[in-house]
């Protein structure tokens, strides 16, 4: 049962302006209804259409009521987009507007398909209402950072927000402000993107990356036989590498540590993010740093905090590598630790792609990655136990692919469907708009060329060798030249990749294996289909379906155009690679996964609600490239 009493979001937000309010609220109505559909928590063929309109009616039998939508939209995939009213009617002829999630969530919870846990729906009741909450904090600070944007574009004569970032900042600083920018709207199937339970609101204004925070690091001291290092084979020593990297910083740790009468032999300079140095490190390693194995004394660092929030970029005109940090918040659908798996495997997958591009010229024309030089996670000497260093770990990762000397602009796929400060509408536009030119046709070329970019390298890596990017708007960053058009595919996140070992060793390669008790495998030996699923999942429908919804939505072209423009592309891509493919059955396996059967995305909504028993729990949307048109398809 859910508690009647739990406060609505405008009663727990009273100095909220009312229209950030308004629009919190419909922001989160209209992502849980995306998910509660697309994760057939609600049966969408149960929904009754009115013939030749977005009028929409839900039986809700458990309660005896019926949901009404205005103008409810049916995309491709099925997924739904609401645009208008959503109103209860019961059985007496009474109407009632939804106007916070909080309702909805009541509403629709005795017909849900699945039994949450005992305290699901207050806990989901609970994360929406913080996301809220922070949703109304970002914006609010996003009207006067576009204000105070505006006045330096028009200053500087600037014809667009990436341009004028292109010409008046360092190409790293320039793509870490784009992905700050584009920080704010979340996952697009997350219905509690911005929630961040454990940090005040001032916490979150500090930390955050859609608030362009700057966070401070502090070097901290670990014993080297307390620590577990992984590398790339260019690396030498972990100190040594951290003091070419970070002289200043190694000489100011030195000499720290000498003051302290600890010499730098026997120790590790460990970066910690500040927040979780003060409020976890202090408190659960109190044991460690009494004993002498952590001395949380150190230098410090300011660095940008990127999209994910916890890895950073220093802040500097010459770019150093991020730093990917644990920080023991729960955002969106987990606590951030950084676990054993990404600090063993980012190395070992970063080197295993770094010699596939090596000797494929075709496919370093079109990819390039972020290369996860280093990490090292606190490790226990006698027993092994890493479990928690998850809490006490670095990875580096190399920022060079940002230091653009071919004119090239990198975007973090996410920004490109961000308002942009002059207008208001998603920065492809601009980009598009680059040409002088946005009717259907170019619209429709740029949109070709954009998907190729993106399918091509992705589809090539896990056709040719079972390696599966974890592509979605976050983690994929497009490089666009001066007309605006995209040219190459950059890949960060690689720690959390898949990897199905027959591909990669029948072509000669090999990559060491992690495996944990509790912690998800990252290679696999028998089913390929989970390494599937992540591109799938991803890159399809995370990441190009949502550019080709956005493109429809602002430009006026023809209904499915896109999606048969993404089926070419991706029909283009098998074909190159088959005359490479070591099995005809195979290539045409894979094919029609990609291209005719449905695909499987991650139920985050049910996880939730859930409590998380299981973090593999998928379901399956219908695929929109299979060719039929949706109903009521934009």
């Amino acid at each position: 049962m859910i508690d009647k009493t739990t406060s609505s979001p405008t009663d727990l937000v009273r100095s909220a302006d009312r229209a950030l309010l308004t629009n919190a609220s419909r922001s989160a109505i209209n992502r849980l209804l995306r998910c509660l559909f697309a994760e057939r928590l609600l049966e969408l063929d149960a929904l009754l259409w009115a013939r030749g309109d977005s009028q929409a009616w839900f039986p809700l039998w458990a309660s005896q009521r019926v949901l009404h939508f205005s103008d409810l939209r049916l995309a491709p995939a099925r997924t739904l987009q609401n645009r208008g009213r959503v109103e209860v009617l019961d059985g007496v002829g009474g109407r009632h507007r939804i106007e916070d999630p909080a309702d909805l969530i009541r509403e629709v919870a005795p017909s849900l398909a699945i039994t949450s846990a005992p305290d699901g729906l207050e806990r989901l009741l609970h994360d929406v209402d913080n996301s809220m909450r922070n949703d109304i904090l970002a914006r609010r600070h996003r009207e006067q950072w576009s204000a105070e944007l505006c006045g330096q574009l028009a200053e500087a004569g600037a014809p667009g927000f990436l341009s004028y970032l292109q010409q008046n900042s360092p190409p790293h600083l320039a793509a870490m402000t784009i992905d700050q920018w584009g920080a704010l709207e979340g996952h697009p199937f997350y219905p509690t993107w911005k929630t961040k339970p454990g940090l005040s609101p001032e916490e979150v204004v500090a930390l955050s990356p859609e608030f362009g925070a700057r966070v401070r690091l502090r070097i901290v001291a670990l014993r080297s036989e307390w620590a577990y290092v992984e590398k790339m084979p260019h690396v030498g020593g972990y100190s040594e590498w951290f003091a070419q990297n970070f002289p200043e910083l190694w000489h100011d740790w030195a000499e720290g540590m000498t003051a302290r009468g600890k010499p730098t032999e026997g120790w590790l300079p460990l970066p910690v993010h500040a927040w979780h140095l003060e409020n976890f490190v202090r408190r659960e390693f109190a044991p460690e740093i009494k004993a002498g194995v952590l001395d949380p004394a150190g230098p410090e660092i300011v660095t940008l905090p990127s999209m994910s929030f916890r890895t950073m970029l220093p802040e500097m005109e010459v770019p150093k590598p991020f730093i990917k940090l644990p920080v023991a918040i729960w955002m969106t659908s987990a606590e951030r630790t950084l676990q054993a798996k990404s600090i063993h495997m980012g190395p070992r997958l970063s080197t295993l792609i770094s010699d596939i591009l090596c000797n494929e010229n075709d496919l370093r024309d079109e990819l390039e990655i972020f290369t996860e030089e280093l990490g090292a996670i606190l490790q226990h000497p006698e027993t092994g136990d890493e479990h928690p260093g998850r809490f006490l770990s670095v990875l580096y990762r190399n920022a060079d692919p940002l230091a653009r000397r071919d004119g090239l602009l990198p975007v973090t796929a996410a920004a490109l469907l961000t308002a942009s400060p002059l207008d208001g509408r998603p920065l492809i536009c601009e980009l598009i708009a680059r040409s002088g030119d946005e009717r259907e046709p170019t619209v429709a070329a740029f949109f070709r060329t954009y998907a190729r970019t993106v399918v091509r390298p992705t589809v090539a890596m896990y056709l040719l060798y079972g390696i599966a990017f974890e592509a979605h708007q976050q983690n994929s960053t497009v490089l666009f030249d001066d007309r605006g058009l995209p040219r190459k595919l950059l890949i960060r996140d690689l720690g959390e990749g898949r990897a199905f070992t027959p591909l990669f060793r029948e072509r000669g390669y090999e990559l060491k294996a992690f495996n944990r008790k509790g912690i998800l495998q990252t290679t696999f030996d028998e089913d390929i289909s989970i390494v599937r699923s992540f591109v799938i999942d991803a890159c399809f429908v995370c990441h190009l379906h949502e550019i080709a919804l956005c493109l429809t939505d602002q430009y006026d072209v023809a209904k499915g155009s896109l999606w048969r423009i993404l089926r070419e592309e991706t029909e283009k891509a098998f074909e190159v690679l088959r005359p490479r493919m070591l099995s005809d059955a195979f290539w045409s396996e894979e094919r029609r996964a990609f291209l005719e059967r449905p695909w499987p995305t991650r139920s985050v909504l049910r996880m939730h609600l859930e409590r998380y028993r299981d973090y593999l729990v998928e379901h399956q949307l219908p695929n929109p490239l299979q060719g039929a048109q949706c109903k009521r398809s934009n």
